[in-house]
């Protein structure tokens, strides 16, 4: 009952301060567009914004490692295994300039989703080869302009904690664009707020997990699927070690 509660406290709280802030995105906006032309000054209020859910939700504290790791003097494909909902507001949490990829329905969402076409992020249609298409080349571009695109290569979220496959995309832009890769590792987020369910589930330590940046260099040489897999492994491996350490002994 008592987590049925806060959960709905929660909610509330995320409907009432998006209807509050959304106006002050738009005044950002408007403000900085002259001269921010990537939009950075918005994506840092985004970040801001998202991250007050973190910042006062005493259940969900967060721990960033390896945020030396992000350098902002280049675009990169950033990749992160997918767990949950909370993981959009975690991402925000690294506090550097990116542009989302995210399904079409996030952008329909009342304020929030305003706001993520505000910032140019870049929507999907699931299952659809033409918003693939679309999809790939708005990313492309993005990256030339000098913006880092985050994306989930899972593609959905996992209802079991185990990682997916990953799919291609991601990865083939990388080489396309001849762009570094970074990959990000969550952890916690699943056992926070399940994918199926809105009641959050107690306290519930998050860790985000930097790894070092996959320079293009490196994978010139390696097809797509070589690539696919080889940064999956690497996501998976700062996983199982994690685990560990964490693990009582």
């Amino acid at each position: 009952m008592a987590l049925r509660v806060f959960s709905t406290v929660f909610w509330g709280f995320l409907v009432v301060s998006s209807v509050l802030l959304f106006p002050v995105a738009v005044a950002v906006w408007a403000v900085t567009v002259p001269f921010d032309r990537r939009l950075r000054a918005l994506h840092l209020f985004t970040s801001f914004w998202a991250s007050l859910y973190t910042w006062l939700n005493p259940a969900w504290p967060v721990t960033v490692a390896g945020r030396e790791k992000l350098r902002s003097d280049r675009a990169a494909v950033m990749v992160a295994n997918h767990l949950s909902l909370l993981d959009i507001l975690v991402l925000f949490r690294i506090f550097t300039h990116f542009k989302w990829v995210s399904k079409i329905e996030n952008f329909r969402i009342p304020f929030i989703g305003w706001n993520m076409r505000l910032n140019r992020y870049i929507e999907l249609r699931r299952g659809d080869r033409a918003s693939v298409v679309k999809m790939m080349r708005a990313c492309e571009e993005t990256l030339a302009e000098g913006n880092s695109i985050m994306m989930f290569p899972e593609g959905t979220r996992s209802p079991t904690g185990e990682m997916r496959a990953f799919k291609p995309g991601a990865f083939e832009l990388a080489k396309r664009a001849r762009c570094p890769i970074q990959p990000i590792v969550l952890q916690g987020t699943a056992r926070a707020l399940p994918k199926r369910g809105f009641v959050l589930q107690g306290r519930h330590p998050i860790r985000i997990t930097v790894l070092d940046e996959i320079p293009p260099e490196s994978f010139e040489d390696l097809s797509v699927d070589e690539l696919t897999e080889r940064v999956r492994a690497l996501i998976s491996a700062a996983l199982d070690d994690s685990e560990k350490r964490l693990s009582p002994s």
